[in-house]
């Protein structure tokens, strides 16, 4: 799904990952072994040990950025399940975010141009995003989204907004319980 990301939302990204990067560094030797990272992501970990003030955020920064460049879901449940961290859980709602923000985006740019062109807008306005989403999160259903996000931008009402995401978030949380289910039935 191609998403615009503003400047602001990739900042706080970057700090979510710092922010896992900083308990990542705290992980005890015990839980390193059984870490999921690659060796790169081991030696930045063991560089971060035994420094203190600047010099070691300076290096969680540079773990951030070395996390970054793989795929982050498998150390996001790693640490989560190790710590208890809420760092997981709070992906989840900001993936949720981020599809709501993209669709009531097209969903009003859409509206724009059948006011411009005199014409309705209508729920079943064509849609690159919805199909997308509706491929990556089976949960998800393409005629509650339309309805709410039709409702939404017809009235502006925030329930609508609110409705919304709910809808993301319990489809973003489907995905994961349906691939969670998947790696267990597969081991």
């Amino acid at each position: 799904m191609a998403e615009l990301i503003s400047r602001s939302e990739q900042k706080r990204i970057y700090k979510q990952v710092e922010e896992l990067a900083r308990e990542v560094a705290d992980l005890s030797d015990k839980d390193l072994k059984k870490f999921p990272g690659g060796a790169v992501i081991h030696e930045e970990i063991l560089a971060t040990r035994g420094l203190k003030g600047g010099s070691k955020k300076r290096q969680i920064k540079y773990l951030a950025k070395v996390l970054r460049q793989g795929p982050l879901d498998d150390i996001y449940l790693f640490v989560a399940k190790r710590k208890g961290s809420s760092l997981h859980t709070k992906k989840q709602f900001h993936a949720a975010e981020r599809i709501r923000d993209t669709l009531i985006n097209e969903a009003m740019e859409a509206q724009k141009n059948c006011f411009t062109q005199q014409i309705p807008f209508e729920p079943s306005w064509h849609s690159d995003v919805i199909p997308q989403i509706i491929d990556e999160y089976p949960g998800a259903e393409e005629e509650e989204i339309r309805m709410v996000i039709y409702q939404y931008v017809k009235t502006h009402n925030k329930l609508h907004y609110r409705e919304l995401f709910r809808v993301m978030k319990a489809a973003v949380e489907q995905k994961e319980r349906l691939e969670k289910a998947g790696e267990g039935g597969g081991a």
